[in-house]
């Protein structure tokens, strides 16, 4: 039996075109994008499909491109029969999920998207925070790297995204010597991430709390499907928490790995990376190697999908 999971990417899966095929092609898909534009007063296709580019990159405009892209993507997929037994997304990609698994409607969520974007990216002027992903050392080597990175600043592991790949963030001097640190540590990679905030670290927990002030005015229900938390690599379990958990989330590590091994336990052995790039899908395969992986960005990779699920259940 094939229990699948659906997973959202977050920040930094977008690209210019994204959508463009699943816009053309469903009038549902339109519609979304329709509501997504009157609520923000701006053309997301447009946006999505002809940017330009630096428009898109803007956080606060990303946000919300991606959730509806993986909406749209959802959509199309779940029009073919398409069912998940769980749900989780990587930062941005847990609204997408919420929204999904019915626990705050759409407009809601794009609202609060934009909303957490223009919030995330004030809580340190631009220049003195960054981030930087880690490949090929341990958690506790990395964390390590912190300790050492923090005696010019903040410096905090942000992203566990699998076994060897693990992001940082905070103080770009601080991260600039935790990256050497690593890279004395024999990292097999160092990157700098081209983001202009620390997303993930304790400098955006104001960010957190003027967040969480917005989330109370808005009607949160229990998720109709299990929807994994970020910050604590478990699934919601009642209404109250969730405001509470996203708040957190925006200044706590993301705790992706946890959250793909807690699927797997729970019998999930297809995870459906929903919306722009393949990044997840790349990670499940490092954290579990039995999983089977695919994607929906566009009908092509719908098509495979849809095809290989069913020659999977043959």
């Amino acid at each position: 039996m094939t229990n699948i999971a659906f997973v959202f990417p977050g920040q930094g899966a977008q690209y210019l075109g994204m959508g463009k095929t699943l816009y053309e092609n469903s009038s549902e898909v339109r519609k979304l994008f329709d509501a997504a534009s009157m609520r923000l007063g701006q053309d997301v296709a447009q946006l999505c499909f002809e940017g330009p580019e630096e428009e898109l990159k803007k956080t606060e405009n990303t946000q919300p491109a991606i959730l509806t892209v993986s909406l749209a993507a959802a959509k199309v997929l779940t029009e073919q029969g398409v069912v998940p037994d769980f749900l989780a997304g990587l930062s941005l990609g847990e609204y997408s999920a919420l929204v999904f698994s019915h626990a705050i409607g759409f407009e809601d969520a794009i609202s609060i998207v934009r909303k957490r974007a223009q919030l995330m990216q004030r809580a340190v002027p631009i220049g003195e925070g960054g981030m930087a992903v880690i490949v090929g050392l341990s958690k506790s080597q990395v964390e390590e790297c912190c300790i050492i990175g923090s005696s010019l600043g903040v410096v905090e592991p942000s992203n566990y995204n699998s076994p060897n790949q693990i992001a940082i963030s905070g103080h770009i001097r601080a991260i600039d010597k935790a990256c050497e640190y690593a890279k004395s540590l024999g990292a097999k990679q160092v990157v700098k991430l081209p983001v202009s905030a620390p997303f993930h670290s304790s400098l955006l927990a104001g960010a957190g709390k003027e967040l969480l002030k917005y989330l109370k005015t808005s009607d949160f229900k229990l998720p109709q499907i299990p929807v994994m938390s970020n910050v604590c690599a478990r699934p919601y379990n009642c209404t109250n928490e969730i405001p509470a958990l996203l708040c957190a989330q925006v200044s706590s590590s993301v705790r992706w790995e946890e959250c793909v091994r807690y699927m797997s336990a729970q019998g999930i052995n297809t995870f459906i990376e929903l919306g722009p790039g393949k990044t997840l899908s790349g990670l499940i395969k490092k954290i579990t190697g039995n999983a089977r992986t695919y994607n929906v960005e566009d009908y092509a990779s719908l098509e495979f999908t849809i095809d290989s699920l069913k020659r999977g259940a043959a």
